[in-house]
């Protein structure tokens, strides 16, 4: 794998990776692509601007011509991380999510295999298996049973790739990952919107009981399984990513304002949002097994490193609040970087 396709690069996961990749990979040139919706941001990637083996494109992966060009640039590997990604806004509105989670994905897989891709990994969730009950774990065989438009637009992305594998051949793999955190997370997203609003001496808004279940990783964590995957992965297959960390919503919200010493009257109890999943838990025994992948950080102290990153970072969260970062790329690129 010498030239890889980082689609997406310019969010949250996909800048954590794109840094990960250039760190751990001396020899791999990166193309990070982006069409810098709002989520997307360049200065996520201001650090390795400079290197010689990276390179932005700016531009959708709906544009099939672009793709072909990139492809026949020489791309051995695809990552795709672009995606829309936040259930409330799919409840608002699912026609993003399709575009880009599906007919996006789509794009890429034609254009990948007209020109001999050699790997293909589709950067998924564990919420296209739906909920689960006080126990048990998602495995890769647990059926997809997406409840919001975002996850079922990630669930038919997957099953395209699969699709592909089976009937073409084509060299695709799955990664389902569950919540990530850490830097660069846009402050949407529960941690990076609490911490925030704690900041500036606000509450935090915890929908319903706060008795929802979710597993945590840190997003470098979930970069290096990304990383195993693409280097050792078996084409065909499906890896669910996870780091055994399983709290409820309210857990989690009193260790942050506990993190940024405040206290529970920090708490705004809303309404809880239509169709909220009860819980997910991630078996993650199969990446563990098969490709020698484990956590290396403990969630306390890497929810302690977030922390301090957002308060050592605060021009970087208060030019995206104000929505000064969308004005920028609005200039530069005409257009991108809106709602």
């Amino acid at each position: 794998m010498k030239r890889l396709l980082v689609t997406g690069g310019a969010g949250f996961i996909g800048s954590n990776f794109v840094r990960w990749a250039l760190r751990n990979w001396a020899d791999v040139d990166v193309v990070n692509l982006d069409v810098l919706t709002y989520a997307g941001n360049l200065a996520n990637l201001s650090d390795v601007e400079g290197d010689g083996r990276y390179t932005f494109m700016h531009g959708d992966i709906t544009d099939a011509a672009l793709l072909d060009r990139l492809m026949g640039e020489g791309i051995d590997a695809v990552i795709n991380f672009a995606a829309e990604s936040h259930v409330d806004r799919s409840l608002m509105s699912s026609e993003p999510f399709v575009r880009t989670n599906v007919v996006g994905t789509q794009q890429l897989l034609d254009a990948a295999r007209r020109h001999g891709v050699e790997r293909f990994l589709q950067v998924s969730t564990d919420e296209v298996y739906g909920s689960l009950g006080a126990e048990g774990e998602f495995t890769e065989t647990t059926p997809l049973c997406p409840n919001s438009p975002y996850s079922a637009s990630k669930a038919a992305a997957d099953l395209l790739c699969h699709a592909y594998h089976h009937s073409l051949g084509f060299p695709a793999m799955i990664s389902r990952c569950s919540n990530n955190y850490g830097p660069y997370q846009f402050p949407e997203k529960v941690i990076p919107l609490f911490l925030t609003n704690l900041f500036e001496g606000r509450k935090v808004p915890l929908y319903g009981d706060g008795l929802n279940v979710r597993d945590w990783i840190y997003v470098e964590d979930h970069c290096a399984a990304l990383g195993a995957i693409l280097e050792k992965g078996s084409l065909g297959e499906v890896y669910n990513v996870g780091a055994d960390c399983e709290l409820t919503n309210l857990d989690l919200t009193k260790r942050i304002i506990a993190a940024c010493g405040r206290d529970e009257d920090s708490i705004e109890y809303v309404k809880d949002r239509p169709g909220h999943d009860r819980r997910y838990a991630i078996d993650s025994s199969k990446i563990r097994g098969e490709l020698g992948w484990s956590p290396a950080h403990d969630f306390d102290d890497a929810l302690a490193r977030t922390v301090r990153w957002y308060r050592d970072h605060e021009d970087w969260w208060r030019g995206i609040k104000s929505g000064e970062y969308r004005e920028y790329y609005q200039k530069q690129y005409g257009g991108g970087g809106g709602v």
